[in-house]
C-alpha cells in the first residue's frame, strides 16, 4: 500500500518552520509510512522536502509591495493547481499566507476538488478583516489555530476548527548555547552583543537594513566593543550579508545557530513577526522596528483594530516590548529604547517576566502543538 502524501505549502519562512515541525511529527507517528510534496523553504528541505519552486517568490507582504509581483504570483499560483491536479495528495496543508494560500485553494473548490483542504494558523479575523471568518470556511475544510480564542470565530461559521497551540513553544529556542556560540565566533565572553533580525522579506529587508544599521552606528558610539549577530534566512540570506554594518557581524543561518545566537545575545532588534515568541522564549529583551510603504501603512491603520502588532503584547493586552512603527521606526528612538535593554537592569527584568506571562497565556509546557496538529491531519487522511 502507497504511503499516504500530503501536500504541504508554506509561503514564508515562518510558515516554514510550522510545516517541518509538522512534517516531523507526521514522520515519527507514522514510523517514517508518509510522502510530502509542495513549496517551502530550508527548513522543510532540511526534512526531504522538493519544494516546487523557491518559497522567495511568495515571499512578499504589504499592497505596494505585492503590486509589481502580481504576474510571477499568479503564475506560481496556476503552477501550483496544476501540481496539486497531478500529484492527486490525499490532503493539502496550507500554513499561513492566506493571500496565497486562499487563492489556491479557492481554485481547487472552483474545480470541484475533493481533496480535503487544511489551512493551518488562522488569520488574524479580529484584528483584521472578519469577512475572512466567511470566506476560509467557504474555500477549506478544518482550520487548526494557534491561539486558544481563536476557534470561535470559525466554528461560528460552520468551519471546524481546533486550537493545536503555537509551535514556537517546542522550537528549542530556550536550549542554546550562548558561551559556545562567542566562543565559535570569537566574540568576549563579555563583549556587548546585539541581536539584529532585519526580516525575512525582501521588502522588509529593503527598508529595515538602513534604519536598524544607522541604529547600531548610535549604540555603538556609546557602547564600545558593540558586536552584531543576525540569523538569517534563504528567502534574504543574499542581501543580508552583502550589508555592510557599521561594527563587526557575524551572519548566521540554520535554526541551531540561531537559537545559539539568541542565547548569546544581550537583546535583540527585530521585525516584527514570530521572531519575537523565539526571542521570549530564549529570554532576550527586545525591540521591534517595522516600516511598510506608506499607502500599506495608511490602509492598515484605517483597518487594523488592534493596539499592539507584537503577539507579546497582544496577548497582554499591554505594552511590554517596545513596537516603533513607520514614521516612529527611527534610528534614534530604536536606539533610545534598545539602550537600556543592553544593561542588567530593571527595564531588561521587566520586559523579561512579561514576556514569560505572555508564554504561560500561549500554552508553553502544554502538549506538544506539531503533534495535536499531525494528529488532526492523521484523522483527516484516514477519514478519507
Amino acid at each position: 500500500m502507497t504511503a499516504p502524501l500530503v501536500y504541504l505549502i508554506a509561503g514564508e519562512p515562518s510558515g516554514d518552520l510550522l510545516a517541518a515541525r509538522l512534517m516531523a511529527a507526521l514522520t515519527d507517528m507514522t514510523g517514517g509510512g508518509i510522502r510530502f510534496a509542495g513549496i517551502g523553504g530550508e527548513a522543510m528541505a532540511a526534512r526531504g522536502l522538493e519544494s516546487l519552486f523557491p518559497q522567495a517568490d511568495l515571499a512578499v507582504m504589504g499592497l505596494a509591495e505585492v503590486v509589481p509581483r502580481i504576474p510571477r504570483i499568479l503564475a506560481r499560483l496556476r503552477q501550483t493547481v496544476a501540481d496539486i491536479e497531478r500529484v492527486r495528495p490525499d490532503a493539502i496543508v496550507t500554513v499561513d499566507s492566506w493571500g496565497f494560500t486562499g487563492r489556491v485553494a479557492k481554485r481547487l473548490k472552483a474545480a470541484g476538488s475533493t481533496i480535503p483542504r487544511i489551512h493551518y494558523v488562522a488569520p488574524m479575523v479580529w484584528a483584521w478583516k472578519e469577512k475572512r471568518v466567511h470566506q476560509l470556511a467557504e474555500r477549506v475544510d478544518r482550520l487548526m489555530c494557534l491561539l486558544p480564542q481563536e476557534p470561535e470565530y470559525f466554528l461560528r461559521a460552520g468551519l471546524p476548527a481546533v486550537h493545536v497551540g503555537h509551535a514556537v513553544l517546542e522550537s528549542g529556542a530556550d536550549r542554546g548555547n550562548g558561551l559556545a556560540f562567542r566562543a565559535r565566533h570569537g566574540i568576549a565572553d563579555d563583549a556587548p552583543l546585539l541581536c539584529v533580525l532585519p526580516g525575512s522579506r525582501r521588502s522588509e529587508t529593503s527598508r529595515l537594513l538602513p534604519i536598524f544599521s544607522d541604529t547600531v552606528s548610535r549604540l555603538a558610539a556609546v557602547r564600545p566593543g558593540l558586536r552584531l549577530v543576525v540569523p538569517t534566512v534563504e528567502t534574504v540570506a543574499a542581501e543580508v550579508t552583502a550589508h555592510r554594518w557599521p561594527v563587526p557581524a557575524t551572519v548566521v543561518r540554520g535554526e541551531a545557530e540561531r537559537y545559539d545566537a539568541f542565547a548569546a545575545s544581550n537583546a535583540a532588534l527585530a521585525a516584527s513577526g514570530t521572531v519575537a515568541l523565539e526571542l521570549a522564549m530564549a529570554g532576550v529583551p527586545m525591540v521591534i522596528g517595522y516600516r511598510v510603504s506608506p499607502l500599506t501603512g495608511f490602509l492598515a491603520k484605517r483597518l487594523l483594530k488592534i493596539r499592539f502588532v507584537c503577539l507579546i503584547n497582544l496577548l497582554l493586552e499591554q505594552m511590554v516590548v517596545p513596537e516603533l512603527l513607520q514614521d516612529a521606526c527611527r534610528p534614534d528612538r530604536l536606539a533610545t529604547a534598545l539602550a537600556p535593554l543592553l544593561d542588567h537592569g530593571e527595564a531588561r527584568a521587566r520586559q523579561r517576566q512579561g514576556a514569560a506571562r505572555a508564554l504561560a497565556v500561549l500554552g508553553l509546557g502544554g502538549d506538544s502543538p506539531s503533534r495535536r496538529a499531525a494528529q488532526e491531519i492523521l484523522n483527516v487522511v484516514e477519514g478519507r
